[in-house]
């Protein structure tokens, strides 16, 4: 199974909402919502704007949350949180 995966970044909350829909009517039976750091809220908008306004049928699957580890400009490293909220219809 390959995993149908929507990357919130910076674009506002809607874009996202679109990719996910877009990927829903195109067949696909499981979406993966993925963020990171200040892009978490965003990515959990776009889950509820979803399935709260456009498709009610879609269900909140699991969600997991961790840490990332990355190289910052001070040498240190440097921690990032990380979400990844799996929908399915």
């Amino acid at each position: 199974m390959t995993e149908h995966v929507v990357f919130v970044g910076n674009k506002p909350v809607m874009n996202y909402v679109l990719a996910t829909i877009t990927q829903f009517n195109e067949g696909v039976d499981k979406v993966v919502i993925k963020a990171r750091g200040r892009a978490i809220s965003r990515a959990v908008d776009v889950a509820e704007i979803v399935r709260n306004r456009f498709l009610p049928n879609v269900k909140v699957e699991d969600i997991q949350i961790g840490t990332e580890e990355l190289d910052s400009t001070q040498g240190k490293p440097l921690n990032v949180s990380t979400i990844e909220i799996y929908l399915s219809k």
